[in-house]
Formats: structure tokens, C-alpha cells, sequence
């Protein structure tokens, strides 16, 4: 636990103010606590037993003053420690997005969405508590616990041994259900994460579903995950609320040694009726805020365990280290020396070699799992090179830094991103928008006469995954996109999959004056794609077994015929 405090006191020291108004908070209600059990005193000896009619007057507005003064710090405390909580949970989800968004590929690959939406969502939220109301209630029941002792101490210190002798005995039994609580707290933190995978399978998977008629399937599979995050919780609730019969038993007993051994004291005449109630009323007291104690140290333990999961994001490096120079050119030319990439126990790439100049447009063919999304991958950095060596404008890749080196990429991959937001934000992703390019780029990517047709034109609101769009209109929008950003590279994987041969070859005669003064390169899925190609590279498990133009490559290349008769078809 003190190292993740550690961990945190960067950002609670931001909060000195609001801490400090929350102590004043605690110190009132501390006070007003002692004074509850002190005015039982004069409650007893002088308004009951020796009838001091001022008394009558007094005690009810000293109550009054004293919860006043206890509700006003009450108060104080919720309302400075929920804003604590808030404000840094709010800004932890935003460090946490922050940091997953920009860790390598390798790591959003390898990891489940579900698994990061809940370490977001859910393991934040569970830290609020550590960060806003650890400290101060911590510190607000030690202080009761210590100013409550000290008065009964200080009333009667032989009866205070006999009553809180069996305090120390609450620690044990305390420290073991603590550890139990942690590891349940863990577990469940991983079976939530499992069940918002699943959550989130069924929702971005919906048509498949509907299509194999498979909903009591994937239902199955989520009640499965749903009663085994029920049975992890029960548990933890079976060792967690130990804690309250424990405390209870042990206040119970301390309060009958008080009863027995106060009893004695006032019948021999060392103490008072009022004192000996004023004495019950503090002891009795003191077991409340200890009881409180053991619920945070309960709660405590599921923070932890929440901080330890997001920590272990924050802590995480990238594999990829950005370079230092910024690409301010436009990208004029790339070469691929002896290149090599293995991830996954599995070479990708193996031994490729070739290099493309400012207006060429190369292809890439082969068969699935050859290659060619990993070369794309390689341009883009999302992994870098085993072996080899890649130069951009003739110095490493890796010199430059990964937002310059991006800026001057367009891709078009083979799953089209729509987000829920209008046409033209789409289309000017990240950018500010201009209609009138947003319009150009549309024309281009011959989507205009579907965008104009909509109800709001380029203003209409996409749905989520741009469901309210054809895959031709949505690829046509990936397209737009990549021409909007006006980069110097243009990586095109499968990009018109999903259009038709003449809405392609409208495509491809409108690129080929937009893309005259870039480099493009293509990953075909039909041979009209790539027959006007400057080079067409062939790959097949991991290298490149051909190269030339459609014609060469059908005189020179068996592999590529069979390849160009499989496109053709």
C-alpha cells in the first residue's frame, strides 16, 4: 500500500486547499464526537441527580451547538472529498486513455478491448475511493479513535485499561481477511474485464450473430463469465463482512467490562452516576470509528488492487522508441534493404529488398499471409524491422519521429473506420474541416451523389460504425479521407473491396492525376487494380519472388499467372 500512495502523492499535493478544508471539516467533527460523550456528565449529574434547572436550558442547546458544529464538518468533508475524487478520477481515465492510445500496435493487438475498456471504466472508478476518502477518513477515525481514548484515559485510566485491553486484538483477524480481500479484489477486477470482452464481442459482432441465428450461444457464453464474476464477488463479500460481527463481538465485551467493572467503581463511590455514563458513552464511541477503520482497510484492498492494474499500464514501455527528427518534406522516396520481420514466434518478412521514388505506384500481390499488410505495417511503424533496413528520403526510419512520419501517410486499410460524428468530420479526420476540400475529396473518391442524396448532405450524422452506410459508401468515405489529408504517401490495402468494377475504375482514373506527385502503394485484390502499376511486387511466405510490370511478370513469373488468373476471376 505505501508504494502506491507513493505513486499518488504527486497528484494529491495538487489539492492542498480543498485537503485543508476537509481537515478543518474533520477537526469539527472530532471535537463535536468528544463533546457528545463529554456532556453526558452534566446530563446525568447535574440536570438529573442534583436538578440545576439551568441545566434545562443548557444541555438541549449544547446538543444542538454540538451536532451543528458535527454536521457543518461532516459536510465540509463530503463535499471537498468528493470533488478530490472526482477531479483526479477524471483526469486518471484521460492519463490512462492517454497512455494506452499511444503504446505500440503490438500491445493494442495483443490485448482485449474489453480488458481496456475496463481497466478505463472500471478500475478507475474503484481508485476514486483510495484517492479522495482514504486519507481523510483514515486520518478523521485515528483522530476520534485517539482524542476518545484519551478522554476516557483521562476520566478513569484503571477502568480505560479494563475496557480497551482487547482493542489490540482486532488487529490480527483485521490483517488476514485484508489479504484475502486483495486477492478477491484482483480476481474480480479480471473476470469484469472478461465480461466487458464479451460485452463488447456481442455488440461489434451483431450481424454475424443475427446471421447464424446464434444469440442463445453467445448468451451462454456470457452468463458463464457473468455467474463466475458473481461467484468471485460472493466471496469476497463472505470474507468482507467477517469484519463487522468481529467488531461487534469484541465491542460487545469490551462494553460488558466497562458495565462490570464502572459498576463496582460507582457502587464504592469512585465515581460518579455522571461520570460513568459520560465514560460508557466515549468507550462506546471509540468501537464506532474502529469499526469504520476496518470497512476502509476493507475497501482499501480493492483500491489497491485497481491501482496495481492501472499502474501496470502506465508503467508499461514502448518497444518502439520514436526518433528525434521531424519529417518536414514530403516523403520523395522509400527502400526496403534486406529487410526482416518476425513477431509472434513467426517471420513475416524475409530478406526484402526494392525501393519506390516520388510518382510511382507499386502493387503488391500474393497470396493471404505473404506479407503484405506487414510491409504496410513497417511503413506506418507499428512494428519495427527484425533485421534490415528502411530509409525514408535516404535516412532510417527510425531517425524520425512517428507523428512526422504519419502526417505524410494516408492509409486505406481493409476495415473501414466510421465514427460517430458527421460525413465531413469524417472525411477531415483530425483536421479542421473545410467543406469546400471535404467536397474535392468526396468527388474524388466518387462519393459525392451519395453524400449530396443524404438528408443533411455532408452534415449528417454517421451512426456507430456507420451502420446507416452501404460498405461501398463507407469505403468510398475511407478513400475521401485518405485524399483529404493531402499526405505525400498513399497505402491503399484492398481498398475498393467493396465496390464495383466500374465505381473502381472511376476511382482510379480520378487518383491517378490526384496521386501523379506521391508514391503509392497498393494491396490488390483484383487484377484491374494493378495492371496500370509502375512495379508489382509478388510475395509468398514472407519474400519477394517476382517484380516487374503486369506484363513482364506474366512472360517471366508462373506464380504470377497463377496469381493474375485467380484476380481475374
Amino acid at each position: 500500500m505505501k508504494k502506491i500512495f507513493k505513486r499518488y502523492l504527486p497528484y494529491v499535493k495538487e489539492y492542498k486547499l480543498q485537503y485543508l478544508l476537509v481537515l478543518v471539516g474533520i477537526i469539527m467533527t472530532v471535537a463535536a464526537t468528544t463533546a457528545t460523550a463529554q456532556i453526558m456528565q452534566p446530563l446525568m449529574d447535574k440536570m438529573f441527580i442534583q436538578r440545576d434547572e439551568k441545566m434545562l436550558f443548557l444541555i438541549p442547546v449544547g446538543l444542538v451547538g454540538i451536532y451543528f458544529i458535527k454536521s457543518l464538518g461532516s459536510y465540509m468533508q463530503s463535499v471537498f472529498m468528493s470533488y478530490i475524487g472526482q477531479h483526479i478520477v477524471s483526469r486518471f481515465r484521460e492519463l490512462l486513455l492517454d497512455k494506452i492510445i499511444k503504446l505500440d500496435m503490438s500491445f493494442l493487438y495483443l490485448n482485449r478491448s474489453g480488458e481496456l475498456i475496463s481497466r478505463v471504466t472500471n478500475d478507475i472508478g474503484r481508485i476514486e475511493y483510495f484517492v479522495s476518502n482514504m486519507l481523510p477518513e483514515l486520518f478523521r477515525e485515528t483522530m476520534t479513535v485517539i482524542a476518545l481514548i484519551g478522554y476516557v484515559v483521562y476520566l478513569n485510566p484503571t477502568l480505560a485499561f479494563y475496557s480497551l485491553i482487547l482493542v489490540p486484538l482486532i488487529i490480527y483477524p483485521l490483517m488476514a481477511i485484508a489479504r484475502k480481500l486483495k486477492k478477491y479484489s484482483h480476481r474480480s477486477q479480471e473476470k469484469n474485464a472478461d465480461v466487458v470482452t464479451r460485452l463488447t464481442e456481442v455488440f461489434n459482432n451483431s450481424e454475424i450473430i443475427k446471421a447464424n441465428a446464434t444469440e442463445m450461444y453467445e448468451i451462454n457464453r456470457f452468463s458463464q463469465e457473468n455467474w463466475k464474476f458473481f461467484k468471485i464477488n460472493m466471496k469476497s463479500v463472505y470474507v468482507g463482512e467477517l469484519v463487522s460481527p468481529i467488531m461487534e463481538i469484541i465491542g460487545a465485551v469490551g462494553l460488558a467490562a466497562v458495565i462490570f467493572v464502572g459498576g463496582h467503581e460507582v457502587y464504592n463511590n469512585h465515581m460518579s452516576v455522571g461520570e460513568f455514563t459520560a465514560f460508557l458513552t466515549a468507550v462506546g464511541l471509540v468501537f464506532q470509528p474502529i469499526r469504520r477503520i476496518s470497512s476502509i482497510y476493507r475497501k482499501i484492498q480493492d483500491a489497491v488492487a485497481a491501482s496495481e492494474r492501472v499502474f501496470e499500464i502506465l508503467d508499461t514501455n514502448n518497444d518502439i522508441i520514436d526518433g528525434k527528427v521531424v519529417l518536414e518534406e514530403d516523403i520523395k522516396s522509400i527502400e526496403f534493404s534486406d529487410v526482416e520481420l518476425q513477431y509472434h514466434n513467426k517471420k513475416a518478412l524475409r530478406n526484402v529488398s526494392f525501393s519506390v521514388q516520388e510518382g510511382q505506384n507499386i502493387a503488391l500481390v500474393g497470396d493471404s499471409g505473404g506479407g503484405k499488410s506487414s510491409l504496410i505495417n513497417l511503413i506506418l511503424r507499428f512494428y519495427d524491422t527484425s533485421n534490415g533496413q528502411i530509409l525514408i528520403n535516404g535516412k532510417d526510419i527510425k531517425e524520425y519521429t512517428q507523428k512526422s512520419l504519419r502526417h505524410h501517410i494516408s492509409l486505406v486499410s481493409q476495415r473501414v473506420y466510421i465514427f460517430q460524428d458527421s460525413l465531413a468530420a469524417n472525411v477531415a479526420y483530425g483536421q479542421e474541416i473545410d467543406k469546400e476540400h471535404v467536397n474535392y475529396a468526396l468527388e474524388l473518391a466518387d462519393a459525392s451523389e451519395f453524400a449530396n442524396s443524404l438528408d443533411n448532405g455532408i452534415d449528417t450524422m454517421m451512426e456507430e460504425f456507420g451502420s446507416n452506410l452501404s460498405g461501398g459508401q463507407r469505403q468510398r468515405i475511407a478513400i475521401a479521407r485518405a485524399i483529404y489529408k493531402h499526405a505525400s504517401l498513399l497505402l491503399f490495402d484492398e481498398a475498393t473491396s467493396a465496390l464495383d468494377n466500374e465505381s473502381e475504375k472511376r476511382i482510379q482514373n480520378a487518383l491517378k492525376n490526384y496521386a501523379k506527385d506521391k508514391i503509392t502503394i497498393t494491396i490488390a485484390h483484383r487484377l484491374s487494380t494493378i495492371e496500370d502499376a509502375d512495379t508489382i511486387l509478388v510475395f509468398q511466405a514472407g519474400k519477394i519472388v517476382a517484380s516487374g510490370t503486369h506484363e513482364e511478370l506474366l512472360e517471366s513469373s508462373d506464380i504470377y499467372k497463377k496469381l493474375a488468373g485467380r484476380l481475374e476471376s
